[in-house]
């Protein structure tokens, strides 16, 4: 089967593990399409394992788009995600194919979708200063500062997130507006193509088994080495916060032992998927594809074509 209706952009989202990577390439053979990663650390070279890339038979079945394309030394943002992310879509649609965005990564999507907002550049000493308040202080102080300033975007943000309270409060302090008044300005691809977005779910003892066998297959499939690699180079402030890099770095500090370092990973990626599946119950266009240990890919594509 075919979908070639100009301007269809489709996203399959969900947490960590639930499996969106086979289910998009299984639902890209059937509708023409081709893959961008929607994931902040899949855009990283050398974190084949830390960022989990699609397997090489997805990745050599469809054509696949932001995977392993930079430094992990190098700085990458919503916006310069976005930018990307755009063109590709444009490619793709003008070739007569279907993009199809897959990932977990929320505010990716939420930039694609409903756009960003325009500021001058980034004011790297009041970003400075916010972080060195930030390790000093932790998050949930800057979180407090936000309530004051911005108490919607206070709502909408983790008060452990701490880049994300601290790009607000660096958008106020370098406009004197606040991020939430200024969102509201945004245009994005809801503007322009026919948007379908589905999340992938399951059970939470499911999905914690997921993840359970993910990291320990993770573990069997060389992290280790892989993060030893990573530690010794430059990381960026983006890269060195994927799941894994710091797990494994408490590890080799003798902080704890390898079986503690798993348990930590596992217990973190769960923290992580709760995050993820917040983030998208609040985004009411979402339509929610219940999957369970018995569904194959292609089983759960086919739920989701007719909905197209």
């Amino acid at each position: 089967m075919k979908c070639r209706k100009p301007g269809r952009v489709v996203f399959i989202v969900g947490p960590t593990a639930i499996g969106k990577s086979a289910v998009a390439t299984a639902l890209a053979k059937k509708i023409d399409a081709e893959i961008i990663s929607c994931d902040s650390m899949q855009v990283y070279k050398g974190m084949r394992i830390i960022s989990s890339y699609p397997d090489k038979e997805l990745l050599k079945s469809v054509r696949h788009h932001l995977i392993a394309d930079i430094s992990p030394s190098c700085e990458f943002n919503a916006s310069k995600y976005r930018s990307q992310a755009l063109r590709k879509i444009k490619e793709i649609i003008a070739d007569g194919k279907v993009p199809i965005l897959a990932g977990g990564t929320g505010l990716y999507m939420s930039v694609l979708i409903d756009g960003i907002f325009k500021t001058k550049s980034a004011d790297t000493k009041i970003r400075e200063c916010l972080y060195r308040q930030a390790e000093k202080n932790g998050s949930a102080f800057l979180h407090k500062r936000l309530k004051k300033i911005d108490p919607q975007a206070a709502v909408n943000i983790h008060p452990n997130d701490a880049r994300r309270i601290i790009r607000a409060l660096e958008i106020f302090e370098s406009t004197g507006k606040p991020i939430s008044l200024l969102q509201k300005e945004r245009k994005g691809l809801n503007a322009e193509y026919d948007i379908k977005i589905f999340c992938l779910n399951t059970k939470r003892d499911e999905l914690y088994r997921r993840i359970d066998s993910r990291v320990d297959k993770m573990f069997k499939s060389g992290l280790l080495n892989e993060a030893k690699k990573l530690l010794k180079s430059r990381l960026s402030k983006t890269s060195r916060t994927a799941l894994g890099i710091r797990e494994v770095k408490g590890y080799l500090d003798g902080a704890y032992d390898l079986e503690e370092a798993k348990q930590l990973l596992k217990l973190n990626t769960r923290h992580y998927a709760k995050r993820q599946l917040t983030w998208f119950r609040k985004d009411k266009r979402i339509e929610w594809i219940e999957v369970s240990a018995k569904d194959k890919p292609e089983g759960i594509a086919r739920k989701i074509i007719p909905r197209i």
